[in-house]
């Protein structure tokens, strides 16, 4: 019989054995999934660039959001909520009958949110403070999980997406909003981008499909998968 602990072990080579290292660029932190360098994590500290007036201009966050089809008593997820911008206008579209989880992996980014929220008088949204693995999501509870320009910076993607797909229920919706990579006209960081391909390839692996993806916004793509 297998030892718990030979068990444990195996698992985390599993783990390991997805991931390769290579010497850091820049603006990543030297791990690679799939052929991608994971970028380093936004700090709190440039939070104010997540309010700043000019992303109604540079990314049309309605589009967006209109692309959710959010409605009245939906339970939905704000993975790498920030300082909430997202959060507050989803909860706005479910309605005070829904619920809006706002994940994010760093305290101060809580702290910041909880404030949003509060100046804003929004009252259903959930800030969860979420681990590199864990989203800390009830299982088969989630209508849609949302990930605005942040899926690029999980140290483990494949554990996060994995467990992100637990929380959604049948036919739930996990929605990529990634800016474009190889387009001149997106003044981003490379490591900060994703393309298409690259989001469609790693959502493979898990029990995804694939619905639609919206390219006309300005600098992003919104790519929508459904739970199998």
């Amino acid at each position: 019989m297998i030892s718990l602990a030979a068990f444990a072990g195996a698992a985390t080579e599993a783990a390991d054995s997805r991931y390769t290292t290579v010497r850091a660029s820049p603006d990543g932190i030297g791990k690679v999934y799939l052929g991608r360098e994971i970028a380093k994590v936004m700090s709190y500290s440039g939070a104010y660039w997540l309010e700043r007036p000019e992303r109604k201009e540079e990314e049309n966050p309605e589009r967006v959001l209109a692309e959710l089809e959010l409605k009245p008593g939906m339970i939905v997820a704000d993975v790498g909520a920030g300082s909430g911008y997202y959060s507050s206008r989803m909860a706005e579209r479910v309605g005070s009958s829904g619920t809006v989880y706002a994940l994010d992996i760093q305290p101060e980014m809580i702290d910041i949110l909880r404030l949003q929220m509060s100046q804003r008088r929004v009252t259903n949204v959930k800030p969860v403070l979420c681990t590199e693995t864990d989203p800390r999501l009830p299982a088969g509870t989630l209508d849609l999980a949302l990930m605005v320009d942040v899926y690029h910076e999980f140290e483990y993607p494949y554990e996060m997406l994995a467990a992100i797909v637990k929380a959604l229920k049948p036919g739930g919706r996990v929605v990529f909003v990634e800016f474009r990579a190889n387009d001149p006209g997106v003044p981003i960081k490379a490591l900060h981008t994703m393309t298409e391909a690259q989001v469609r390839k790693e959502a493979a692996l898990h029990p995804l499909e694939w619905v639609r993806t919206v390219g006309e916004l300005p600098w992003q793509q919104v790519i929508v998968f459904r739970r199998r």
